[in-house]
């Protein structure tokens, strides 16, 4: 029942949430012991503030759940491939995995020669399609 295609969906919830008031659609869960410990979205628009990414949000609230700021033994879903400075808190918050939705060609962390924590696990194409849709929907109608 707990497998990664359930908790993206979760995480594709969070990412209509966004897309529905007007943020880029990403959206984010961190797991812990099969449990949603923390839900974002993008919320860089409403906030005015370009460091509201989802993961940077849901990476806070987990650390805030927890009590400490490190992530070990968590699973942070995300529907699109973490920027640079994602990638940079998901480093230093020593999250054990990341399952990424679809990749981020232009801005994602991947492309950059960038790694994460020597112990987290990657892995990417989780329900492509569906996360990839939502982002090129909301483009779509924007431009």
């Amino acid at each position: 029942m707990f497998t990664d295609e359930y908790f993206m969906k979760m995480a594709l919830m969070e990412a209509q949430i966004a897309y529905e008031n007007e943020e880029i659609p990403v959206g984010c869960i961190v797991v812990s012991n099969n449990r949603i410990i923390a839900k974002a979205h993008n919320l860089t628009e409403t906030l005015n503030d370009v460091t509201a990414h989802a993961e940077m949000q849901a990476i806070t609230s987990a650390a805030n759940f927890l009590g400490g700021k490190y992530l070990q033994n968590c699973t942070l879903y995300v529907t699109l491939e973490p920027c640079v400075m994602c990638a940079g808190a998901l480093n230093w918050s020593q999250i054990s995995k990341v399952v990424i939705g679809a990749r981020d060609e232009q801005r994602g962390f991947l492309n950059k020669s960038l790694t994460l924590h020597p112990k987290t696990e990657i892995t990417i194409g989780v329900m492509e399609n569906e996360c990839s849709q939502i982002v090129k929907e909301f483009f779509k109608f924007k431009r």
